[in-house]
């Protein structure tokens, strides 16, 4: 199994972050993001979406990293990312796709570099951008994790949803978001970031850390 990616990008982050939970053996092969090597007709043959992560198993190229950690769960089924329990799993994809579906979209790098480049917007203003849409998710986020009363993690352990949650946290606090109204969701990412499967799905652990 073959993960190409970026140490930096959150969608990497988060397989990494599956894939370690999960215990499965995988080859880290870098792709770099700031040479735009996910548009070389080299890798578009094979993802025509020229994104990372993606992941070679099987004998198939698989893109999307929500849909590669639903396939995880299914074709992997030892230590799964989802509970077993009906409601719990809703529960864990709710959360999980508010991340993955309302902060992804307007965050990644291509939109990043479109208000730069583009539009012309100085660095002061594109930070401004990434903390207000922070702001319009984590906020809400943080008020159903209060609702349902959780601990250091979603459930009895981490899973699909904290797989998803840590690398935006990552990306936050890059962009100096601050989480003084987010107690539930730092106390999850510090319980996350203490453990040895956490640890080598790190930016600052990969090959192309720079």
């Amino acid at each position: 199994m073959k993960l190409y990616g970026y140490w930096r990008s959150s969608t990497s982050y988060r397989l990494r972050c599956a894939l370690e939970l999960k215990g499965i053996a995988y080859e880290n092969c870098p792709v770099n993001l700031l040479e735009s090597a996910q548009k070389d007709a080299s890798f578009t043959s094979r993802n025509p979406f020229a994104t990372v992560p993606m992941l070679e198993a099987d004998g198939r190229d698989r893109a999307q990293s929500m849909a590669i950690m639903e396939w995880l769960d299914e074709a992997y089924p030892e230590a799964p990312l989802l509970p077993s329990d009906l409601e719990q799993r809703f529960t864990a994809r709710e959360l999980a796709y508010a991340v993955a579906t309302e902060l992804h979209a307007p965050l990644n790098l291509p939109v990043l570099k479109y208000l730069k480049n583009e539009l012309g917007h100085d660095q002061e203003a594109i930070d401004t951008w990434y903390r207000h849409w922070l702001a319009k998710t984590l906020h809400p986020l943080e008020k159903r994790l209060a609702q349902l009363d959780c601990g250091d993690f979603l459930f009895d352990a981490p899973g699909f949803f904290e797989a998803v949650l840590i690398p935006q946290l990552y990306n936050a606090r890059r962009f100096d978001f601050d989480l003084t109204d987010c107690p539930r969701m730092v106390r999850i990412e510090s319980a996350c970031n203490a453990l040895p499967a956490f640890e080598r799905a790190h930016p600052s652990a990969q090959p192309d850390a720079h």
